[in-house]
């Protein structure tokens, strides 16, 4: 007994229904014509992940439905084809005298025109970017189904990561695990997944394969990497992360069991993590700006790092002709500024203007004078250059259409190294999940990589070496503000991303002062963060979803500040 299965790892669009039923029932006709018998889609397939509070909505939920249903009549002439479909659904129970919606997080198992089983998903993630128990109910039963003679349980992402959805799925007679997902991509991420898959599998006995989602929405990227493992957990088939595609393999019933039998070139190489890091960043862009409409991007170039590493994602995301550069340069903007961020805009292809702000620099300095009469110059100053910049760059945005990608890092959101309405005004932010280290380290890779063929080495050497500056005030260099980067990055990454204490970090050899200093800029730069666009989530801790800190607070983690 042979069983050719697909896996329909896919780039969905939230809310676009017919659009995405229309990608399933291709996908499946593709399948059937290639002699496979069971075809796997992501979770929430017809919907999107994630449709957020569009869930809350009965009229997306029964629209969903009715694209369940739709896909089923669909494919009513595919003899013998199984497809399973995620999609969410739910009905309206009374519960004394009150309508109570239940929505589930749902797979269906179709087969020629008919949906013979719906299984709910058990487990809902509640943390991080996750907040399935806002929106569903969990499920309390099992779904085992048979395909070409192989009894297959079903499951949906998080139910994988505990025991009993599997176990109960083998006790029903499943003879192959199918995990459906949608698991958002953040560094280090497709090790995790493999691994307690593996787990898993070893657990049950079961041979599982793992179907995934790739795109990006909004903040989260899916990077696809779907794949197969025996039942001793070891890897049968790894198809290639952030690409779309069907994936096929077979199912072979032999006397100890259910193998997966793939070709030898079915497991897709490693990758290294800049790569990967590099494709998110990149689909990520392509998506947002695709998705939602927009005819190109426009970005401000100074000749710094920042700004440099997302023209380069630009470029490689949407090619060079959708790709704007604009150098604004103030009375502080140094020769080499100028010169860099030519000899950028020229390796990558991309228009370039420059609109000097000196004047309108001047002018505003004019306008304020009476009420600045007396005092030194500050970052009231500096700021207003970097207003003017974002004013422009919204300007040409309104004028043509793109989108403005804001340049910021995740070093400078967590300090506060932004300016309101200056550096910080845009449409979407490119890197604001990368530190400042990570800044550096994907510049010079990408300087030795040309994964897209846009060109090798698009950033000038300088723009990685010399120091970075705001350029707001003569001889300005961040560091006059903020800790050294590797310091500061440090510090972030384990109060930030891992949630230590102030203690246990200063134990790791932190100096206590700095440690403090860092830990108050975050706190009163939250009502910063909360009004910066949204952007592309590559860690397992983004400032977005996963941080959600009140504005308004007097907590202070300081040893001894508590004490009444």
């Amino acid at each position: 007994m042979t069983l050719k299965l697909a896996i329909a790892q896919l780039n969905f669009v939230v809310g676009d229904l017919a659009g995405n039923a229309r990608k399933i029932v291709d996908a499946a006709r593709q399948a059937h014509a290639k002699g496979a018998r069971l075809l796997l889609t992501p979770e929430l397939s017809i919907a999107g992940y994630a449709a957020e509070d569009l869930f809350l909505r009965p009229a997306f939920t029964e629209a969903c439905d009715d694209a369940v249903k739709g896909i089923a009549a669909a494919l009513a002439d595919l003899k013998d084809m199984v497809v399973v479909v995620g999609h969410p659904t739910g009905g309206s129970l009374r519960s004394r005298s009150v309508a109570v919606q239940m929505r589930y997080n749902a797979a269906s198992v179709v087969k020629e025109g008919r949906i013979l089983e719906t299984y709910a998903k058990r487990e809902l993630p509640n943390y991080q970017v996750f907040d399935e128990r806002r929106y569903f109910t969990p499920g309390q039963g099992t779904c085992v189904f048979e395909a070409g003679g192989v009894s297959v349980g079903v499951l949906i992402c998080e139910d994988a990561w505990f025991d009993e959805p599997a176990e109960l799925a083998r006790a029903a007679g499943a003879e192959v695990l199918a995990v459906i997902n949608a698991s958002p991509y953040h560094v280090g991420k497709e090790g995790e997944r493999a691994a307690r898959m593996a787990d898993r599998a070893r657990a049950v006995g079961l041979p599982l394969v793992y179907a995934h989602l790739v795109g990006g929405q909004d903040e989260v990227v899916f990077d696809g990497a779907s794949f197969a493992l025996q039942a001793d957990g070891a890897l049968a088939m790894q198809a290639e992360s952030f690409k779309e595609g069907l994936v096929f393999m077979q199912l072979e019933r032999a006397p100890q069991g259910i193998g997966v039998v793939v070709e030898p070139s079915a497991i897709a190489a490693p990758r290294e993590a800049e790569a990967q890091l590099w494709d998110a960043l990149v689909l990520g862009v392509r998506d947002y700006i695709g998705k939602n409409g927009f005819p190109g991007a426009i970005l401000g170039l100074s000749g710094g790092i920042d700004s440099a590493l997302v023209l380069a994602i630009a470029v490689d995301a949407l090619g060079k002709d959708k790709v704007r550069a604009v150098m604004m340069p103030s009375p502080y903007t140094a020769d080499i500024s100028w010169i860099d961020a030519r000899e950028m805009a020229t390796r990558l292809g991309v228009r370039y203007d420059e609109i000097s702000i000196k004047h309108t620099f001047e002018s505003f300095r004019g306008a304020l004078a009476e009420e600045f009469k007396g005092l030194p110059e500050d970052t009231a100053e500096e700021n207003i250059q970097a207003r003017i910049r974002g004013t422009l760059l919204m300007a040409l945005s309104n004028k043509f259409g793109s989108i403005v990608l804001t340049t910021g890092n995740k070093s400078e959101m967590a300090t506060g190294y932004c300016t309101l309405y200056g550096d910080m005004a845009g449409g979407f932010a490119v890197i604001k999940d990368l530190l400042k280290t990570t800044v550096f380290a994907l510049a010079r890779w990408r300087n030795a990589h040309d994964p897209y063929g846009t060109g090798a080495s698009p950033i000038p050497d300088r723009i990685i070496t010399r120091p970075p500056s705001a350029e707001l005030r003569p001889d300005q260099t961040d560091q006059d503000s903020l800790p050294p980067y590797d310091i500061l990055d440090g510090i972030l990454a384990r109060y930030m991303q891992d949630d230590e204490g102030i203690d246990e970090i200063i134990a790791a050899g932190y100096e206590r002062a700095v440690v403090e200093r860092v830990a108050r800029l975050i706190k009163i730069n939250e009502y910063k963060r909360r009004q910066a666009p949204v952007g592309i989530r590559v860690t397992h801790r983004s400032f977005g979803k996963d941080w959600r800190y009140p504005i308004t607070s007097k907590f202070n983690e300081t040893a001894g500040a508590q004490k009444p």
